[in-house]
């Protein structure tokens, strides 16, 4: 026993010199290690009488775990001591002025939503908002979907879980349903366009399950095709920053308009890159059409006095094409190497007078 006291207080005070934790694992292993001295003492037990293991099993495992938590003690006391040492030594003075310090850039998508709403705005258009979780009325039923339509089913929509005694409610497919609301809630003469993100099951080098839609309406009793096809062509050419921009409009079918056409801009690809304004191809930049005498009768408006217009465009897709984007998924990558690439200056708002990408 007094061999086991004098171990006890040799390794105890090695612990307590030991400087760092490589030193302490030395001491560890020599002490509770398979060949450690306290080990091999264990390994002495079956050789000893019945009443000598008695008196010495006890002893050597109180011993081992004496050692035990003092090896653990010391090493949280050595861990705080060198946080506390890196904390004394790692400071920041956050008075000193900033050096060489990245500025954060504008996403792609801001800033075309940006020069949009400058372009609308410019006029007179104002900007309205609404919900992202939609219930059917406003995101299919007021806008003359029927009961039937593909958008409905679950493979092409996200439909949430309906609480007890609710319809279940969807992630909108499109920045429609805030027509729906603004029209049930404003008196015409209506002037708006619509920002904010859209939600559809969807994946691959141009579609992801959330993007950026920009719609447009307008209420009245004198607007016609004329004034959508004007109101269009004077918007993509200032977009593209193209006066002799080439558009034409082809028919087409849309729920909650009629008539229907979807707007097609002249260009050519060259390699990779996309060249709007040349060339001779077309491509389909949006949808628009005059607002359907459904749709204004589900809110409350006569056909018979009110008319209007209404049009929706990708916010990603005009992005990719005006600023050579070659992947829609990168946007939401949060990769900062491709933001340094592709953004924008905070200090640089588009504007009509000096440019709208700078």
């Amino acid at each position: 026993m007094t061999d086991l006291k004098a171990l006890e207080t040799d390794l105890l005070s090695q612990i307590a010199k030991a400087p760092d934790g490589a030193v302490l694992d030395e001491i560890r292993v020599s002490a509770l290690g398979k060949k450690g001295v306290i080990s091999l003492q264990m390994k002495t037990l079956g050789k000893m009488s019945p009443q000598e293991r008695k008196e010495m099993g006890p002893a050597l495992n109180n011993l081992k775990n004496v050692i035990g938590a003092a090896i653990e003690e010391k090493k949280t006391a050595l861990e705080e001591a060198t946080l506390e040492a890196r904390l004394a030594t790692e400071k920041i003075d956050v008075t000193l002025p900033v050096r060489d310090i990245k500025r954060g850039k504008i996403h792609p998508v801001t800033q075309v939503m940006e020069e949009m709403t400058a372009i609308f705005s410019a006029m007179g258009f104002d900007v309205a908002e609404g919900p992202d979780i939609e219930d059917d009325f406003h995101n299919f039923t007021a806008l003359n979907f029927p009961p039937d339509h593909p958008a409905r089913e679950m493979h092409d929509t996200f439909f949430l879980e309906p609480r007890e005694g609710e319809d279940r409610k969807v992630l909108r497919t499109h920045t429609s349903p805030v027509q729906i609301r603004t029209m049930m809630n404003q008196k015409p003469p209506i002037r708006i366009i619509i920002p904010g993100r859209t939600f559809r099951c969807d994946s691959d080098q141009t579609h992801t399950p959330m993007f950026h839609q920009v719609e447009g309406l307008v209420i009245d009793k004198t607007s016609h095709m004329g004034h959508l096809k004007g109101t269009l062509e004077a918007f993509i050419k200032t977009f593209f920053e193209i006066d002799n921009l080439e558009t034409r409009f082809r028919p087409h079918f849309f729920p909650f308009t009629e008539p229907s056409a979807e707007m097609d801009v002249r260009y050519e690809r060259v390699g990779n890159e996309v060249r709007i304004g040349q060339g001779d191809q077309w491509m389909e930049i949006l949808g628009c059409g005059m607002v359907h005498p459904n749709v204004l009768k589900n809110c409350g408006l006569d056909p018979d006095e009110y008319q209007g217009f209404a049009w929706g465009m990708g916010v990603d897709r005009l992005a990719m094409l005006k600023y050579g984007i070659p992947d829609l998924r990168d946007f939401f990558a949060a990769d900062f190497r491709w933001l340094e690439h592709y953004g924008f200056d905070a200090n640089d708002q588009p504007n009509l007078a000096t440019g709208l990408s700078g």
